[in-house]
């Protein structure tokens, strides 16, 4: 008898066995690859930004370069500077600001589902209780 076959006979016709133990087999897998997802996205992200930084580098030397060689002035007036200057640290620490909100709101999310995770069964009983009573009321008593 092959494997596949002994696998066969020795699992449960019952729907909810069979049920249960597929959704456990998909949670298991999508927990197995979720670290391979984050690394790549992570990895992803991080060669986005090097791409973008390399760009606008470049970018910034060929116009110095052209300004320099055409003989244009690249001179800002201290006022420009200041407003420039000002307005980068603003976006920087909206920036920051917005990060810490993410992460605030993303923990108490976290916090929200632990607190669910903990307490499923209960629900799980609340449930239990309701149908049982559903039942007792829709069923007829037998003298």
């Amino acid at each position: 008898m092959s494997t596949q076959t002994t696998q066969n006979t020795n699992q449960s016709n019952d729907v909810f066995t069979i049920y249960k133990q597929n959704v456990q087999k998909c949670f298991e897998s999508v927990t197995k690859n979720t670290p391979q997802y984050f690394q790549a996205t992570t990895h992803f992200q991080e060669e986005c930004m090097k791409a973008a930084q390399k760009s606008f580098d470049a970018a910034i030397t060929m116009q110095q370069e052209f300004a320099q060689k055409s003989g244009l002035s690249s001179d800002v007036p201290d006022a420009a500077k200041t407003v420039i200057v000002d307005f980068n640290k603003q976006i920087i620490q909206a920036s920051s600001i917005q990060n810490q909100i993410v992460k605030t709101v993303i923990d108490a999310t976290t916090q929200n589902v632990k607190s669910f995770n903990d307490n499923v069964s209960t629900f799980t009983d609340l449930n239990k209780n309701i149908i049982q009573s559903w039942i007792t009321s829709c069923t007829p008593t037998r003298n």
